[in-house]
């Protein structure tokens, strides 16, 4: 019996309803052809260890085995994987001491692997409180070098830090043209929305997303070749689509849209975004095989495959959106990934058992649990711990 919320198949607060799970898994191919139409990034959640004697406020246990057994397992079925994003739980549990050796060996384990790593750069060590500008710009470049020493792509992430330092849009257009001149490769900028983190709001110097726009454009166009692409996370597909056709020629737009991605990768008769989503975490083999359908100019039968998906993405991403982190991990328990479901910073609690219940259903429909059996028997163990009867 799964607990009812009142919407979907539930029976209201408190209710339970009863589901019967498939019996078989879904097929996805493990080592097929490269992805070749579309650049796929999987942003990558870490695994906490759930031995470790941690406090909320002290620095977070990762159990690193199993942080990048997971990482192989995206590479196996193509993806690239997006290291030490906010899908990590930067800035909700993992510290920057701890990101930067998970970039570290992440990116070690990238080269044998033969796989597309990118890591996030952000300003998290920044002490709480008032910041300066030179701080700011100071901690992007402790982040930026760690990351160029292994080898990795650079994705600079919105700042909290430069958030709450900058005074005008002018600031923000001289601490991304400092980093951008001395970065050595391309970059990928990062615009994450206040919905995946309140600090963010008003980011490139204002509310009002049309001026913010131009600024985010003006910074592009004064270092086009410092620029492989941006990642967009406002959630909004318009406006996604309206920003990729101002793009420079020679700039990618990569989708960090999880309500709309299937019609924003497949794209229209103007062009497309490429992908780097936290909901490719627990979809990486079907999402890998969707993009393989999409390589031979089938679009609809890409649609075919990621279209049914939305509803379990927009499940996870409800509001409050920077908490889907816990369904990801949820997901990635039920599927075998991992032998618990502990988070860093105790983040595992942020989710309600009848919002689990339902990330397991939708989940389960689509086939993604290698072993259904397994996913059964761990669903009803978290439901017996609340008390819930089976």
């Amino acid at each position: 019996m799964l607990p009812g919320t009142g919407t979907g198949t539930g029976t209201g607060a408190g209710g339970t309803y009863a589901y019967t799970p498939r019996a078989e898994p879904a097929a996805f191919t493990v080592g097929g052809a490269p992805l070749a139409s579309r650049t796929v990034f999987s942003a990558a959640h870490v695994v906490a260890d759930p031995y470790a004697d941690v406090s909320p406020d002290g620095p977070p246990a990762v159990d690193w085995d199993a942080t990048l057994a997971f990482r192989r397992h995206l590479w196996s079925h193509g993806l690239g994987v997006a290291e030490a994003m906010d899908t990590a739980q930067r800035g909700m549990g993992l510290d920057w001491p701890v990101a930067a050796e998970l970039i570290r060996r992440s990116a070690a384990e990238a080269r044998p692997a033969g796989g597309a790593i990118a890591c996030g750069v952000g300003t998290d060590q920044l002490p709480p409180g008032e910041v300066t500008l030179q701080q700011v710009a100071d901690a992007y470049e402790e982040q930026l070098a760690v990351v160029e020493e292994t080898g990795a792509q650079a994705i600079l992430m919105a700042s909290r830090g430069l958030a709450a330092a900058a005074k005008s849009p002018d600031d923000y257009l001289e601490i991304y043209g400092q980093l951008l001149r001395q970065s050595t490769e391309p970059v990928i900028l990062h615009w994450l929305g206040p919905m995946f983190d309140p600090a963010l709001d008003g980011y490139w110097g204002s509310p009002d997303l049309d001026a913010a726009t131009g600024t985010f454009l003006e910074v592009i166009a004064a270092h086009p070749d410092k620029v492989d692409g941006i990642k967009v996370s406002l959630l909004d597909a318009r406006r996604e689509v309206e920003l990729r056709r101002r793009l420079p020629d020679g700039v990618r737009c990569y989708t960090g849209d999880d309500f709309n991605y299937p019609e924003l990768i497949a794209g229209d008769e103007r062009g497309f975004s490429h992908a780097l989503l936290g909901i490719f975490d627990p979809l990486g083999p079907l999402a890998a095989e969707a993009v393989r359908v999409l390589d031979t100019g089938d679009s609809q039968g890409f649609r075919d495959i990621l279209d049914p998906t939305v509803e379990l993405s927009r499940h996870l991403f409800q509001t409050p959106t920077r908490f889907y982190k816990t369904g990801v991990v949820f997901l990635a328990w039920l599927a075998g990934h991992q032998s618990h479901f502990t988070m860093v910073g105790g983040l595992q609690s942020a989710r309600s058992l009848p919002h689990l219940a339902r990330a397991y259903e939708l989940a389960d429909r689509l086939g993604l649990f290698p072993d259904p059996a397994l996913a059964e028997s761990r669903m009803k163990s978290l439901l017996s711990v609340y008390g819930v009867a089976q």
